[in-house]
């Protein structure tokens, strides 16, 4: 058995603060050989269980599938950073819009990350802190978005503190830091239909003009809520470029996904494409969702070490649940 990369741990911290998005960004997906068999047949207990165990966890993550779309997406935000490194004000910005487990947060952070990544090579000395990743937070306010940005970095936070002074100092901090991308997720959290959504509009605005960086922005069907709408609305609409996710067609790209997918797996007794010749089945199971594509396909996997078949195969692929989404957009038969 050959582990190349250390194994994730089973607690992380998360991207919303600067050490889980450090962490994020530095992770290497870890990789597994399978070994042969006869060093699989030499292994005591102990050593198949704690084998199966990194096969359970490796499984868990298995691969990241760089779509079309991510693609996309960090093309469309590295050349809108390029864009406004002088621009002073009204820096360009990016929206990016879709259902439920469309692949939004994944392209965001992807764009993140490398980005990040290529500041790092270019200056290896420095201290930056290139990127910020936070969340709107629901029904928020403007000290709530605020204290987004302070919890990311780890400021310290005064219960009666000036939500101004919190926001001042958020942003002396990352301008000295170098931060030039900025990137807030459920942005559908902010409703322009409310006093408290346009005050925190307002302060979003504030940010946005007070820090030499590129917002980028995610959320549920955007353009469909209200974001846009209102004199705050058409203020972000006519400064920001919009992206959108949705499910994959039928196609030789949802054909390649899912051999990524089956490529990655460590099983011993899969055969080769097995799952490439059931991509129309998978696709109807799925709806084209890439979310539920690798929920369905790494469950499977985790099913088949614990059960002992070692192989994905449509009987197998039946009898996992997949969200709710998935499962209402193609039921499977109720068994009898």
């Amino acid at each position: 058995m050959v582990v190349t990369a250390e194994l994730p741990s089973n607690s992380r911290a998360p991207t919303t603060t600067l050490q889980g998005w450090r962490s994020f960004v530095t992770s290497v997906a870890p990789t597994i050989e399978l070994p042969d068999p006869a060093e699989l047949a030499a292994m005591v207990a102990s050593e198949r269980e704690h084998y199966d165990e990194q096969r359970i966890s490796y499984h868990s993550e298995l691969v990241i599938v760089e779509t079309s779309t991510v693609r996309q997406i960090t093309n469309q935000g590295r050349l809108l950073m390029m864009l406004n490194q002088r621009e002073i004000s009204a820096r360009r910005g990016m929206v990016v819009s879709g259902p439920w487990a469309s692949g939004k947060t994944t392209a965001i952070k992807l764009l993140g990350k490398t980005h990040e990544l290529l500041i790092k090579r270019k200056y290896p000395d420095q201290d930056r802190i290139p990127v910020v990743y936070i969340t709107t937070p629901p029904k928020g306010s403007p000290r709530k978005l605020a204290s987004e940005f302070a919890n990311f970095l780890g400021l310290p936070q005064r219960p009666r503190q000036n939500v101004t002074d919190i926001a001042d100092a958020v942003c002396q901090v990352l301008t000295n830091a170098g931060t030039d991308l900025v990137i807030v997720d459920e942005i559908h959290n902010l409703n322009l239909a409310t006093s408290a959504g346009e005050d925190m509009s307002d302060h979003l605005k504030y940010f946005t003009e007070h820090m030499p960086a590129t917002f980028v922005y995610a959320g549920i069907n955007v353009e469909n809520s209200g974001l846009f709408t209102g004199l705050r609305g058409r203020q972000i609409s006519a400064r920001s470029v919009l992206m959108t996710t949705g499910p994959f067609p039928l196609t030789e790209e949802w054909d390649a996904l899912v051999a990524t997918l089956e490529n990655g797996l460590r099983l011993h007794d899969h055969a080769p494409n097995t799952l490439t010749v059931q991509a129309q089945y998978l696709h109807h199971r799925t709806g084209g969702s890439i979310s539920s594509l690798s929920h369905l396909i790494r469950q499977a996997a985790i099913m088949a070490i614990l059960t002992g078949t070692e192989k994905i195969d449509r009987g197998l692929l039946g009898t996992i649940n997949l969200d709710h989404a998935a499962e209402t957009v193609s039921p499977r038969p109720r068994k009898s």
